[in-house]
């Protein structure tokens, strides 16, 4: 009975091992199969940190090898969002170096209307939208990628 016990436990343990020391599953990245891929950004927090990551994740997905040159690129801002495009914060060099890389800029109007912003206030590239919610539910209809990072 303790020679059974003694296999067991043996088997039991050199099994388990035997997952350990089995090789990893080969990970193989997504291919770039098209022509154009459409990505629409969307921010509604104007938290410093979220739209610097926002910019920085569309900077890293421009640069993308497999997405590069290929890549067409909304960044949609409401509600807090609407922070990233006024003058008065410090976003604009940032947003400039995203417009000369094609990605267009767009404001929700509901937002300007319910936290009683001028057009004036914002920088000039921006584009307006009717709804954010609706730009989002249309785009994806459309085919493009919602990305909230």
């Amino acid at each position: 009975m303790k020679n059974l016990i003694k296999i067991l436990t043996i088997s039991v343990f050199l099994t388990g091992f035997m997952g350990f020391a089995q090789k990893a599953t080969v990970y193989e990245s997504a291919k770039s199969i098209n022509k154009e891929y459409k990505a629409l950004y969307v921010i509604n927090e104007g938290d410093d940190q979220k739209i610097r990551v926002i910019i920085r994740n569309i900077n890293n997905a421009m640069e993308d090898p497999r997405l590069k040159g290929k890549l067409k690129v909304e960044l949609l801002a409401f509600g807090g969002g609407v922070e990233m495009f006024r003058k008065k914060n410090p976003y604009g060099e940032l947003l400039t170096g995203l417009q000369d890389k094609g990605v267009v800029m767009v404001q929700c109007e509901n937002t300007l209307r319910e936290k009683k912003i001028e057009k004036s206030e914002l920088f000039e590239f921006v584009n307006y939208t009717p709804s954010g919610n609706g730009e989002m539910i249309l785009r994806q209809d459309e085919g493009w990628a919602i990305v909230k990072p």
